[in-house]
């Protein structure tokens, strides 16, 4: 499920935005354009063309660009009869091209004005496939999307081993299409599975796999790209190196790649792939399949490219398409820490607990370069701890994700420390923040509190991880509650994306900036939450939750809701829900939150239900027995739960999909909508963050506030009311919502 909705195009630190009007370049000799430095001519006759923005970090095409490159193309090669062939690479040490500009999409009001827009492109394309010079791409770091398109123009490419060298067309993650050529350039190459594979999944193509698949051509060292890519030119130039050639395909994939009985196996099973891992919910997955079948039915001439851009015009106008790129565009805004400078640096981060949540914060951070001290009570529960971090390291190496020398780096950042060590203090003496992620305990926290701080240095910072707790009381009673500061992960830490921030009242900026950095370097999308019960993704999973025991009452059967809430979009549905995370957690959440200040938005369901669950031990999946029994097939509703579900049911109403959808959905969109009245969240984008990146909220209708723009508040307003009518007060629209309902205004500009 994660990956239909994990980021799109680019590179972590700084995806592509770009400002509506271009800063005025100025041309001097020394620099004639604004994208490219000056063309170098060798004396044998080989172009090197280097993409540098000194605006930005990463590369990125856009259409100035495209615009600077004809002109370049135009003036210096392409009547020139001393150039004998080009070179493509970067100014930039670590980077290619990041992909196309989300902007030159956004900008066009009338998506079907993208045809044209790309016809341009391809022309371009084109008229520099018609000089008949060999064309060589030397990529060192990422080239995504367009960056990659460019690359399959040119007639060979050579990539570096560089850790962050990376090719991938990333297009379907924002449920778009690659769009300059890319459906129809990329199977000749790398044959149907392949290109499937990537253009499927958006995934990311590290070196020696591009080289094995036919990607590339050659690997190289990045000392050594340039002069490779150089001979390399003049050898095609003049013979003496072999044209790049499709990868010869085993006697398997010839069958199925190339004979009509192999290729309708593909398809199908292509799609029923598709089927599974979208549900039919987005669009984009069947329209690059789409395209790839009619460039095989077309193989010559222009008509498929034709078609590419035409299919890529009408997912760029369909509200999946928007919401994802929504998600997109506001992870890159919560990129920014809006905190001001931090204190002190931060280099050194100690974890206090050793369980799942703490190994997994401790292996994000020693991932990230921190050195990191792993502390708690022994040595087995460091044991435990250290031999879940490695565990999942090795998983990496073996897939080839890190590389031995990195694990073993990864490892020498982990110091185990337990109240026995001696040098326990000397060690916190450096600490520059302090993680804690023990028990749910008030008075464990307070006293871990004052023993962090008598280590401590004055400048570190006390992160609490906790799920619960108000931060203003753990801080009560600290001789430094400035330097305290919630930092909410969700688990499993390593894959899961969101990390809540939670300053209290009396929290520095510096400290919650101290937060915003660590966690944003760990990998998070970050979002500041106001410190009350649940702090926000909690706080809307608690109606929720009830709502579901609710409908649990009223007699509808698990598998239903399950099926339900999965084909509204969530990776998986309530029931299964609560088991993954365990049903004494589900029900902590449920019961807290209906103790808190929620009111009557806690009431109509019953807490009972996972409450005595928990006295039988039905825990869930760790359990082995939770709503499901899980054994070693499928997981399946034995007797004594169905028994016990059906005992529950207070009655036995007949409800459509679409209500029990409305019911479980409002509760948790009225919700969110209630924390932007309170102030919880800062703005709808966080608020859609949130719940995409915390709950796996359906990411194609691009979180509930965007939700809401595209079904209108006034209709949603009217739902809620006829549901209240029903069922009763709980369903009562907050009244945000009923004053977006009456002026009409959206969420989302």
């Amino acid at each position: 499920s994660n990956r239909w909705f994990s980021t799109a195009a680019a590179v972590a630190d700084e995806p592509t935005e770009e400002s509506t009007s271009e800063d005025v370049f100025v041309p001097t000799p020394e620099r004639k354009y604004k994208y490219f430095q000056n063309v170098e001519l060798t004396p044998e006759g080989v172009a090197i063309i280097r993409f540098d923005n000194p605006d930005k970090k990463y590369n990125t095409v856009n259409k100035f660009l495209r615009d600077e490159a004809m002109a370049l193309w135009n003036d210096e090669i392409h009547n020139s009869s001393n150039v004998k062939s080009v070179v493509f690479t970067s100014g930039k040490p670590d980077g290619f091209i990041a992909g196309a500009d989300i902007f030159d999409i956004q900008s066009v009001e009338n998506k079907q004005d993208l045809v044209p827009f790309i016809e341009e492109w391809l022309n371009f394309f084109q008229h520099m496939k018609s000089k008949d010079i060999p064309m060589v791409c030397a990529i060192n770091g990422p080239a995504l999307g367009g960056g990659l398109e460019w690359a399959l123009w040119c007639d060979y490419r050579i990539c570096t081993d560089s850790p962050t060298t990376k090719l991938g067309l990333p297009e379907v993650k924002l449920g778009l299409l690659p769009g300059f050529g890319g459906t129809q350039n990329l199977f000749p190459l790398v044959g149907l599975q392949g290109a499937m594979d990537m253009m499927l999944t958006g995934k990311d193509i590290r070196a020696p796999k591009a080289k094995k698949m036919g990607l590339v051509d050659q690997v190289v060292a990045p000392a050594s790209l340039e002069k490779v890519a150089v001979d390399t030119a003049l050898g095609l130039a003049e013979g003496t190196i072999k044209k790049s050639t499709p990868k010869k395909k085993s006697l398997m994939n010839r069958f199925i790649e190339d004979t009509p009985i192999g290729r309708n196996m593909m398809w199908k099973k292509v799609e029923e792939m598709v089927q599974k891992n979208t549900n039919g919910n987005y669009p984009a997955p069947n329209a690059i399949i789409s395209c790839v079948k009619y460039g095989l039915e077309h193989p010559s001439g222009n008509d498929k490219y034709r078609f590419e851009r035409e299919e890529f015009a009408k997912l760029a106008a369909t509200s999946e398409s928007e919401a994802l790129i929504g998600i997109f565009d506001g992870m890159t805004q919560m990129k920014k820490n809006t905190f001001g400078e931090l204190a002190h640096p931060v280099s050194t981060v100690a974890v206090m607990g050793a369980g799942l949540m703490g190994a997994g914060i401790a292996q994000v951070s020693a991932e990230k370069g921190y050195r990191v001290l792993l502390k708690d009570r022994d040595d087995a529960a460091i044991g435990r701890g250290e031999s879940y971090i490695n565990d999942n390291w090795g998983k990496k190496v073996k897939r080839r994700r890190m590389t031995q020398y990195q694990y073993n780096k990864n490892s020498s950042n982990v110091v185990g420390l337990t109240d026995d060590s001696v040098s326990y203090e000397k060690h916190f003496g450096n600490a520059d923040m302090v993680i804690e992620a023990v028990f749910e305990d008030i008075d464990l926290k307070r006293r871990i509190v004052k023993q962090v701080e008598e280590v401590t240095p004055e400048h570190c910072v006390f992160a609490t991880n906790t799920s619960a707790i108000p931060i203003a009381d753990i801080a009560e009673g600290a001789s430094r509650p400035d330097k305290i500061v919630g930092m909410h992960y969700f688990s499993p830490v390593p894959s899961m994306p969101l990390l809540e921030i939670i300053p209290h009242g009396g929290t520095s900026d510096a400290t919650t900036a101290a937060a915003f950095e660590v966690g944003t370097k760990q990998g998070k999308t970050c979002i500041v939450v106001k410190d009350v019960p649940g702090f926000y993704v909690n706080r809307c999973l608690g109606p929720f939750l009830i709502e579901v025991s609710a409908l649990v009452k009223d007699g509808i059967d698990l598998e239903t809701l399950d099926k339900a809430m999965k084909d509204f979009g969530m990776p998986v549905g309530p029931i299964t829900l609560a088991d993954e995370v365990g049903i004494d957690v589900a029900s902590h959440v449920a019961s807290f939150l209906s103790n808190a200040d929620l009111g009557v938005r806690m009431s109509g369901g019953d807490t009972a239900l996972m409450g005595n669950m928990i006295e039988k031990g039905w825990l869930g999946r760790k359990s082995g027995q939770g709503f499901y029994t899980y054994g070693k097939g499928k997981k399946s509703i034995n007797s004594d739960v169905q028994k016990y579900v059906k005992d529950f049911a207070t009655q036995k109403l007949d409800l459509g999909e679409k209500e029990i959808q409305d019911r479980m959905v409002s509760r948790f969109v009225n919700e969110a909508a209630k924390c932007l009245e309170d102030e919880i969240i800062a703005d709808p984008v966080a608020g859609d963050i949130g719940l995409v990146f915390g709950t796996g909220f359906a990411p194609f209708r691009g979180g509930p506030f965007r939700y809401l723009d595209t079904v209108g508040t006034d209709n949603y307003v009217n739902l809620m009311n006829g549901l209240a009518d029903t069922y009763g007060p709980q369903f009562e629209p907050c009244q945000l919502l009923k004053d977006h309902a009456v002026s009409g205004k959206k969420f989302h500009k």
